[in-house]
Order: C-alpha cells, then structure tokens, then sequence
C-alpha cells in the first residue's frame, strides 16, 4: 500500500491513486467544535491559531490524509523609506502608511463568532480611488525582499513532521487583481478604477506583481511540496474578462517558476468560479483549490471536471458540512455522487474542513461516508486487528 502522501502525488502525476485522498484543514475561522470532543484531542489544538500545528492534530486525529498549510511564509519584508503606523481600539486596527507618493489609510477589524472561529474583514480599504494608485505602487517598490532562515526552518520541520503523511502547501499572496478586491480596494472602487483608470490601475499591478514574483522566487526554494496563490477568486468580484486580461499570463508565469523549482501550483479560488472554468484550463496550473460545490458555489463536480478537462486537479471542499445534516442518507447520497462525479478519480482530492458549527461526531459521520465512497481505509482495515 502507497503512503499518503506518495497516493497524493500519484494524482499530479496524473495517475490512478489506490484510495481517494480524502484531507483535513483547520484555521482560525475553520476550527473544530469542541462539544464531545476527546479531551486529549481539544488539549492538543489548544487555541488554533495561523501557523500552528492545527491541521497536522486534526488530520491525523481523524485518519485524513494530510495537506497542510499552516507553516508560514519564508519571506522577510523590510521597507526603505515607507513606514506604517498602527492604532487598536478594541478589535478594531487602523494603519496608515506614508509614502513618498501621499499616505493611504486603512481599518481592519477582527470578528468573532459565538462557536468559536475567527475572522478579519477590512471597514475601511486603504485604496478609494485612482488618487490612491500611485501610493500603493510605492509601497511595493520600497519593499526589500529577502529569505526569513527562520520562516526556511519552521517549513523544514513541518515537512519533516508530516513525513509521508501527506503535502505541505505555501500560500502565498494571490493576484494583484485578485488582492485589489480582497485587500487593498474592496469589489465596488475596483469596479470604478476598471472603468474610469485602467492605464494607472495595469500600472500598479505590474509593480505588485514584480513584488510578487521575488516572494514567490523565495517560497519555491523552500521546503514547501506546492506554491498556492490564495486569490478567493469569484465572479462576484471580478468577471471572466477581467481574469483573461490580467492572470492567464501572470498565473502561467507563477506556474512556471513553481514547475521550474520541482513544486506544484495550485490557484486557490473558492466562490462562483463557473464561468472562470474554461480559462483556467488554458493555464499551467495543477489545481483548482477550495472548488466550491453547490449549494455554497456554483459548480458541479461533473461540471467542473468537463470544464477543466483531464490535467487540472480539483480539490473539492465539503460544503455539506455547513448545511443541515439531519438527513444523514441524503448526506452520504451527496457525498456518494461527488465522488461518482469525479470518475475515474485520478484529478480529485476532498478536503474535510473543521467546520465550527459541526461537532466532532458529525465530522467524523462526513468522513465515514468518504471512506465508503473510496476514501483511505482505516488502518485496522488494512493491517488486521
């Protein structure tokens, strides 16, 4: 029997796997309930924080194949001239920044659920119209790139924590059109900048991707098995012609870099992506990451495989475990016909996220229906009692 993780690899090569890898994640926001949790288990996570140990423990806590990406970056980012200063009044944090160009101004603030997950969400972007370009521009260009030893060592001792156990991802940052809508403009002043500053808007994405493309450089001589461009893409933020004229390029440039240093390339873009579909394809990418299915997307697994054609790797979350879970049969029909769907089963990997509002014995009743449907068997299954 392979090992976890050479059964991963089987699928990039683009080969039949023995078992359906079936992976676990946890975050801050994706955090399993502790109710009738074991408690050596809920000992274990402790507080799940960014970077931690968190998928590793649930993972394997729970049988799953391992996909980690919680290591960190091994990038080190100084700047010159440009400085920011921080204010917190409670949770919320304001940042202003100071450049050469004028200053930009931005407020985040830290949501926090009754169950337990975690969440940031900007109030106040730091780019309100085309007036605002040329400073964010700046703050690229100032930026000293550098490799962080300590970052290189953490991911070192993840991979070899993990072992043969599954991957270790890097997520890096995701498109400058993408980061424009998550980060620095919000969806509605992109449209705006789109229409009324293309020339300044193509402008500030070559100075964020040329930014980028030195973070990236940097990830890939690491000890990461994939780099993973964390764009959230969705057609309710950007549209197919907006993705066409500013990533097919860019995203094959990025795969390219991955490819040339032995690492994988996944472009991580849950959402309504139906439509994105067929111009993925025309990329070099692996894999679609966090594929979202109905009722949360927009996209079949059947879809998305004829749309995606027989090279690219969907790694499909399980949205079922935020919906109703009452009818367990309908679950398992659910799960059943994703996994049909996905036939013959050499471009599809599912990812069982800790879902908050889910207790562990549902969790565990989601992964028993992944087993059934050719998820790795439990270990007594294979070794005997």
């Amino acid at each position: 029997m392979s090992t976890p993780r050479e059964n991963l690899l089987r699928i990039f090569r683009h080969e039949q796997p023995e078992w359906l890898p079936v992976t676990g994640h946890c975050d801050p926001y994706n955090q399993p309930n502790r109710e009738g949790m074991d408690p050596e288990l809920a000992a274990a996570l402790g507080e799940v924080r960014w970077g931690g140990m968190a998928t590793v423990i649930f993972s394997r806590a729970l049988g799953l194949d391992i996909m980690d990406w919680g290591a960190g970056r091994p990038v080190r980012i100084t700047r010159r001239n440009v400085t920011a200063e921080q204010t917190a009044d409670g949770d919320a944090t304001t940042t202003v920044w100071r450049t050469p160009a004028g200053d930009l101004r931005a407020v985040s603030r830290v949501c926090r659920d009754s169950t337990g997950a975690v969440s940031s969400n900007w109030t106040e972007h730091p780019v309100k119209g085309p007036q605002d370009l040329e400073a964010l521009a700046a703050i690229f260009e100032d930026e000293v790139i550098e490799a962080d030893p300590e970052g290189m060592a953490r991911i070192r001792e993840r991979r070899e924590l993990i072992g043969d156990d599954g991957l270790l991802l890097g997520p890096m940052d995701g498109t400058p059109l993408g980061m424009m809508f998550r980060v620095y403009s919000g969806v509605a002043t992109l449209a705006y900048l789109w229409a009324d500053a293309p020339a300044a808007l193509r402008e500030c994405f070559a100075v964020m991707e040329a930014n980028y493309q030195r973070r990236l450089a940097i990830a890939a001589r690491s000890g990461v098995d994939a780099l993973v461009t964390v764009d959230d893409t969705s057609t309710t933020a950007i549209s197919p012609a907006m993705f066409e004229a500013c990533n097919l390029d860019l995203t094959n440039a990025r795969a390219d870099l991955a490819h040339a240093a032995g690492k994988l390339y996944f472009h991580h873009s849950c959402g309504l992506i139906r439509d994105l579909l067929p111009l993925y394809r025309q990329t070099r990418m692996d894999a679609v990451h966090a594929f979202t299915v109905p009722p949360m997307g927009d996209v079949t697994i059947a879809e998305g495989r004829a749309l995606l054609g027989d090279r690219i790797t969907i790694i499909a979350g399980l949205g079922l475990l935020c919906g109703p879970l009452d009818d367990r049969e309908t679950v398992r029909a659910d799960i059943h016909r994703m996994v049909y769907e996905a036939a013959p089963g050499d471009h599809f990997i599912l990812s069982v996220a800790a879902y908050p509002n889910r207790t562990m014995q549902q969790t565990k009743f989601v992964v028993e229906c992944c087993r059934e449907a050719g998820g790795r068997p439990r270990r007594h299954e294979v070794e005997g009692p």
